[in-house]
């Protein structure tokens, strides 16, 4: 048996796309990581999709953006939104949702479509360039220790040879069977639907010629009166004619001999060709653990949160946990954090996975099961079209809905609140919320100012001294940033103050607070 040890600052377990990111985070911010990861290559199963514009700016802060792009296997002409229909894929009624292109002026990037193991691609070949960042893979962990002084995971090949990584800090990003969760003794809230899914992935030649009537759809949510709410949806994965189908399903056709096709024909209400090549089977289960850090041990990702693939949330959620943890575990590491700052992660992240779970995707099961249950065109036409036509009208106001934000944070200077999912999209510079980075009507493109790892400071006029007098007694990383006046009327405050991870910390039009400012933002 052969053993190999190393030393670095943070280990990561789980070498998935959260887990890659975390790490390029990591080493653009100057800290020295180790990723283990048990497989060499991504799993070939197209799942994590949709990347929303938020999504896209971290890429570009990442460095990925240009490969995770280049990654896309669909065609330019089937943009990411999607289509409702009733009944069957083929139904008389339909209504176009989720397409995002309606918040995209408060994003610095386009969102984009590509299997996940496309953007696990791209962000491993980012990762291998950015200096201090090892890649051990295939190493499967076994064991995960910590103590006071530090961290130590164990892992091991297939030809037995062991390695040890010693760390300061360990973050699982190992998924929802997370090893990193159990060492650290940290417990999940979950909640089982008690509905057994099914994940088809087949090709067909003939599916996109019957979906002609949908031009530029990536993806199709089918609702049916006999599943009482559970979505039958088919996907887009490549310009090639493969498709992905996820469908309620009895549990005794998880058996392995069931012929699946006359299910995707009742879904689409028409007979194709299809050469099914993966099934797989998942539960309809949300799980939340029931804190994010326990001492030296941190998780991220499905290690941390779980929920059904409805409204393409997971992937995102994730990179959004990689960019809050990352600048904060920098400035432990380097020494400027104050003793809250880390705990910030759990107070921030937690909430905002609560409020998804809860206002997006269970709200949305629910509603679409009353729906269900109270309209049929068979029985009241007139009344189920007005039903209808309501939500088809509401369906964009749930893209602007979903809008990730860290009010009431305790490193947020603001206005009391609770960090949560649902919100609205807004330019002006609200403290705990994402900053528009090209506000509307100035021509004025700032993301590139504020992805340096530090706080950001951005001014109108001469104010601003105060705070960068008290960043440097500090030793807290801030950049100046001299803002026109039409930036200004856009963010509605003199100053704003931005964080590494492009949320506001604080805005305002005075700096006589310095002190007390930035040692909330900081965990002082």
């Amino acid at each position: 048996m052969t053993g190999r040890r190393i030393r670095t600052r943070v280990a990561v377990v789980g070498g998935g796309p959260v887990g890659t990111a975390l790490a390029i985070a990591l080493g653009q911010a100057g800290v020295g990581c180790a990723v283990v990861e048990r497989r060499a290559e991504p799993q070939p199963v197209p799942k994590g999709q949709n990347l929303t514009q938020r999504t896209m700016e971290l890429m570009r802060a990442w460095g990925a953006e240009d490969r995770v792009r280049a990654g896309r296997t669909t065609s330019r002409e089937h943009e990411v939104g999607g289509v409702t229909t009733y009944g069957t894929l083929l139904g008389e009624y339909a209504y176009e949702w989720h397409r995002r292109a309606a918040v995209r002026p408060f994003y610095a990037a386009d969102n984009e479509r590509l299997p996940q193991y496309n953007t696990e691609r791209a962000l491993r070949a980012r990762a291998a360039e950015v200096p201090g960042v090892q890649f051990l893979a295939p190493w499967r962990a076994e064991e995960v220790r910590a103590s006071a002084d530090g961290v130590l995971v164990r892992a091991r090949d297939a030809s037995g040879g062991v390695l040890e990584v010693e760390a300061d800090y360990a973050v699982g990003c190992d998924g929802s069977r997370s090893l990193v969760r159990e060492a650290a003794g940290i417990p999940q809230t979950r909640t089982d639907h008690e509905q057994l899914m099914v994940l088809l992935v087949f090709r067909s030649r003939q599916l996109d010629g019957l979906l002609e009537r949908y031009p530029g759809t990536s993806y199709f949510n089918v609702l049916h009166p006999a599943l009482e709410g559970y979505w039958q949806f088919f996907g887009r994965v490549d310009a090639r004619g493969t498709w992905f189908f996820h469908a309620p399903v009895d549990r005794a056709a998880a058996d392995g001999a069931t012929d699946f096709r006359p299910l995707l024909w009742r879904a689409a209400g028409a007979e194709f060709d299809a050469d099914i090549e993966h099934v797989g089977f998942w539960d309809m289960r949300f799980a939340l653990a029931d804190r994010y850090r326990a001492g030296r041990l941190l998780i991220a990702g499905d290690a941390a949160h779980s929920h059904p693939p409805y409204g393409g949330y997971g992937i995102n959620t994730g990179f959004e946990d990689a960019a809050n943890l990352a600048w904060k575990l920098a400035a432990e590491l380097q020494g400027w954090a104050g003793p809250r700052l880390l705990d910030s992660y759990d107070a921030e992240r937690r909430p905002v996975f609560a409020s998804l779970r809860d206002e997006f995707i269970a709200r949305s099961v629910e509603v679409d099961r009353e729906f269900l249950a109270t309209h049929d065109p068979c029985t009241d036409r007139a009344a189920f079209e007005s039903a209808w036509a309501a939500r088809a009208e509401g369906a964009p106001a749930e893209v602007d809905a979903y809008e990730p934000h860290y009010e009431g944070s305790p490193v947020v200077v603001g206005p009391a609140g609770r960090p949560g999912a649902a919100g609205r999209h807004e330019t002006r510079a609200r403290p705990g919320h994402h900053l528009a980075a090209q506000p509307a009507g100035t021509g004025v493109d700032l993301f590139d100012r504020l992805t340096g790892g530090r706080f950001v400071l951005l001014r109108a006029g001469s104010a601003g001294d105060r705070l960068a007098a008290a960043a440097g007694q500090a030793a807290v990383p801030l950049d100046l940033v001299d803002v026109d006046p039409a930036v200004r009327d856009a963010y509605a405050a003199d100053l704003v103050l931005v964080r590494p991870d492009q949320h506001v910390a604080w805005a305002g039009d005075s700096d006589e607070d310095a002190a007390a400012v930035l040692g909330t933002v900081t965990g002082r």
